[in-house]
């Protein structure tokens, strides 16, 4: 069951209050769902997976056209929905829209990073035709440009969901600072705090890496 897979690895899964009595899948709302799930009841997942993840396969394949690939992204769309649970909030709309939401944007986040890294072969063989020994330079700078990117990665990670959420809309998205706002409901003085502070946290990271930038 899928809520073994989240204990497996390691989403400390705690079980506050069982089901209602005698509840079942059908009989609870995607927005009891939802709550369930806030108060870390990992049943809850389980119903919520076997309602909605053949939905969202089909549309996380539409923008990938990738059975393995989407089967991979499916899975980490429902841990972030255990993970980032406590940002959903009913006054802001139905929970199905907040889940399809964050699939289809998972989904696009990883179809772009295909994308560049496609780019990126692309480029090195054809300057690798050209110029043999300017291809190998390239590799070397490339690597270094990964391992950098990678290293940033980890460092997104650590940092709390909003300031990761903030900085994924900013710079990879290229969304202005009211338009992130306006998407997640915050006060934008709060988003130029968030972006600040994951910002100088990201600064940091990035020390020893200055020739790369």
């Amino acid at each position: 069951m899928f809520t073994e897979t989240l204990t497996s690895m390691n989403y400390n899964v705690i079980h506050t209050s069982p089901a209602p009595d005698g509840a079942e899948s059908l009989d609870l709302t995607d927005e009891r769902l939802m709550e369930m799930i806030q108060a870390r009841q990992s049943e809850a997942m389980g119903f919520l997976h076997d309602r909605y993840a053949r939905l969202l396969k089909a549309l996380i394949m539409k923008v990938l056209h990738n059975e393995a690939e989407s089967d991979d992204l499916l899975q980490e769309v429902f841990m972030e929905i255990w993970d980032r649970a406590a940002g959903y909030s009913q006054e802001k709309g139905k929970a199905l829209s907040w889940i399809v939401t964050l699939a289809r944007r998972r989904a696009i986040d990883r179809l772009r990073k295909r994308e560049a890294y496609c780019r990126m072969e692309d480029r090195l063989t054809e300057e690798t035709k050209r110029n043999p020994q300017e291809g190998v330079d390239h590799v070397e700078e490339d690597v270094e440009h990964a391992e950098m990117r990678e290293h940033l990665q980890r460092v997104m990670v650590t940092l709390p969901p909003a300031q990761r959420e903030a900085i994924e809309m900013a710079y990879y998205k290229g969304m202005s600072q009211r338009d992130i706002a306006a998407a997640t409901g915050i006060p934008l003085g709060t988003i130029k705090t968030l972006l600040e502070l994951g910002m100088k946290k990201l600064t940091e990271a990035l020390r020893g890496y200055e020739d790369l930038l």
